[in-house]
């Protein structure tokens, strides 16, 4: 279905390739997994395989990729797409309605379908994937996880050949991960070609049929899933776990923790907070966060941004008496008190430089210009202070907004999904950073999924829902 043919990509004003020399297939009821170190090339090889690289990127292709027989750069961008489907790391970008079921049913209503059809195509959508709950929702009221949900229904309701998935897992928890694969796996069953690029490997054991490493543009290795059990390639190639035990269940609850007077951390008493017309999130709930790294955890939906923004007083509460390190801190001094980070590190980039970035963060915390050379070292920036923040990868920018908020040295300080789509290499600096913070006897509360990050820093979990 998918297929490359001695491909080499070079993008427009740039001399060297992007990819070079990749050759492999996807075929109908097989699903390949692509992996490696950011900035190996995946997202260029996902983007030539569904048809942006040439057609929107512009470019030199040289070499074919092949859709059903027939070469990408001789077809319309518009036909390629009706039989690939992909779903880009953040579906939200893909989006064209401002609430589900408008979602799903847009582009039947584009072609033409009859509404009878459309809304037994919703009513489909929506038990695959269980969406009947949020059908009415908005768009922006939806977790990483749910819109990644609505993207991938609306994009198998049309009936694609073939799928292509972007660090589908990065956002999801290991419930709906493990549902994910569940339904990657019905997919194959039904013959359909899958092309996943992810950095967590786990959650496709037993599925993957083929493992494509790539590193500095071409393919290093390529084998069965297998391989990625050898600890020296996934050290070459910065690559994550290939099995993870699972530590929610060892983490000890911070709920049934209270934090002593005077000391490090951050505590909420009578915490009230509903979105309008919605039930109560949070409904008169007392939270206490120690010093140290703490997991924010629970199902995708549960309200963990929205704590975290009540927490920084990003959303007002309605009701809530907070204090950090046993002092009394009023909602409205909460953001200048409480660091975070963005799970969308775009929303906290605002300089021209990520050398401007990180001094003005610095001289927020009374720090100066000779503490960036240590910045950029310790999140391997290097080589990249003079870079305009929105030229960066993904990963480089989720980086940079950690490094920026690192460099104000918070009491308190909340990072959302901080490894959402980073690799191994770059995760455990993460993990290391979190450490350091620690150890400073910063108090430090993360949003994550990440099963191998939990692993590696934290030290108890906070379980959404709170009773």
């Amino acid at each position: 279905m998918i297929r490359f043919e001695r491909v080499t990509y070079t993008y427009p004003f740039q001399t060297c390739p992007a990819v070079s020399d990749i050759s492999f297939s996807v075929r109908p009821g097989e699903l390949v997994l692509c992996t490696g170190a950011s900035g190996c090339g995946k997202s260029t090889l996902m983007r030539l395989a569904n048809g942006l690289c040439p057609h929107y990127f512009q470019g030199t292709l040289e070499g074919r990729v092949l859709i059903g027989g027939e070469p990408t750069d001789a077809r319309p961008i518009n036909t390629i797409a009706r039989e690939v489907g992909t779903l880009f790391q953040d579906p939200e970008q893909q989006f064209f309605a401002l609430n589900v079921e408008d979602e799903l049913a847009f582009a039947h209503e584009w072609q033409g379908v009859s509404p009878e059809a459309i809304a037994a195509k919703i009513d489909e959508a929506a038990r695959a994937f269980r969406l009947g709950p949020i059908l009415s929702s908005s768009i922006h009221e939806l977790s990483e996880g749910q819109k990644q949900k609505v993207g991938l229904a609306s994009i198998l309701s049309q009936g694609p050949r073939a799928l292509i998935l972007d660090e589908p897992s990065a956002n999801l928890d290991p419930e709906a991960t493990e549902d994910l694969a569940c339904k990657l796996a019905e997919l194959k069953a039904r013959g359909m070609a899958i092309l996943v690029v992810d950095h967590r490997l786990y959650w496709l054991e037993g599925i993957a049929d083929r493992v494509l490493v790539m590193r500095e543009g071409r393919i290093a290795e390529r084998g069965g899933f297998d391989m990625l059990y050898d600890d020296a390639l996934r050290g070459r190639c910065g690559l994550r776990a290939a099995r993870v035990d699972d530590p929610r269940r060892t983490l000890p609850d911070c709920a049934e923790e209270l934090l002593e007077p005077g000391e490090g951390g951050l505590a909420v008493s009578g915490l009230r907070f509903a979105y309008s017309g919605k039930p109560a999130l949070f409904d008169g709930v007392d939270v206490s966060i120690p010093a140290g790294v703490t997991a924010l955890i629970g199902d995708n939906g549960t309200g963990k941004t929205t704590l975290a923004r009540l927490l920084t007083g990003l959303n007002a509460a309605q009701e809530g008496r907070f204090a950090i390190a046993g002092q009394p801190v009023p909602a409205s001094k909460l953001l200048s008190r409480v660091g975070i980070v963005l799970q969308n590190a775009d929303h906290q980039l605002h300089m021209k430089t990520v050398r401007q970035e990180l001094e003005v963060s610095l001289s927020l915390a009374g720090g100066g210009a000779d503490d960036v050379p240590g910045l950029l070292s310790l999140f391997a920036l290097e080589g990249l202070a003079e870079r305009h923040p929105q030229s960066l990868s993904g990963g480089e920018k989720q980086r940079l907004v950690i490094a920026c908020a690192f460099a104000k040295r918070p009491d308190v300080l909340i990072l959302d999904e901080p490894t959402s789509g980073l690799d191994g290499r770059n995760m455990r600096r993460i993990a290391d950073a979190l450490d350091l913070l620690a150890g400073r006897g910063a108090c430090v509360l993360v949003i994550t999924h990440d099963l191998e990050l939990m692993g590696l820093s934290c030290a108890r979990a906070l379980r959404l829902p709170l009773s």
